[in-house]
């Protein structure tokens, strides 16, 4: 059991029956009233978000959260199929259930999220930068890089990623997969 003072972000909280992780949270006092703590919650088996409020020292329900490497294999009807890379057991998510489909490629790894209560997995996500290789985008024009222009890429996954003009077809380079931007280029 634990009290609001516990909470944290990216906490995994069971409200309602519905899971909910902590994107930000804070403490509201007064001169008067008992304090109150607030937190901003997305959920993670639902599109919700939320902010709930308790009073200073109530319980709430963490629930506990393995992250596991799994290995993306390849995508059908039923899902996005993962390897894990230590039991070689097979499972299919959703693609609501990984934060950037878009940036998976055959061989990828992916950590997954495991309700350690039931043994489900509650969601996926990529390592935070990846390498990809541009497959096309429109040359960039000589002499334009007065401001921090940007043209629109195609990786080798589909995905599409906004790079600055000197980028051109065939290149590698590193993306954010948490936000979808261009970081660097990177040598082969």
């Amino acid at each position: 059991m634990a009290s609001t003072s516990d909470i944290s972000r990216g906490m995994i909280l069971k409200l309602d029956g519905s899971l909910y992780s902590v994107v930000d949270f804070g403490e509201n006092k007064t001169a008067r009233a008992a304090a109150k703590v607030w937190a901003k919650l997305k959920g993670v088996d639902n599109k919700r978000s939320i902010e709930k409020t308790w009073n200073s020292g109530e319980n709430i329900f963490p629930v506990r959260v393995e992250k596991k490497a799994f290995q993306f294999l390849y995508k059908d009807d039923s899902g996005y199929n993962l390897m894990n890379n230590e039991t070689f057991e097979q499972i299919a998510l959703s693609e609501e259930m990984i934060d950037a489909p878009q940036f998976l490629k055959d061989g990828a790894e992916v950590f997954v999220f495991i309700n350690t209560e039931t043994e489900q997995p509650i969601g996926a996500e990529l390592p935070d930068k990846i390498v990809v290789r541009v497959t096309y985008c429109e040359p960039g024009l000589r002499g334009d890089t007065a401001t921090r222009a940007l043209k629109s890429a195609t990786v080798d996954t589909g995905g599409q990623v906004n790079v600055p003009l000197f980028v051109e077809q065939g290149e590698l380079i590193r993306i954010n997969t948490k936000n979808g931007e261009y970081v660097e280029r990177v040598k082969e």
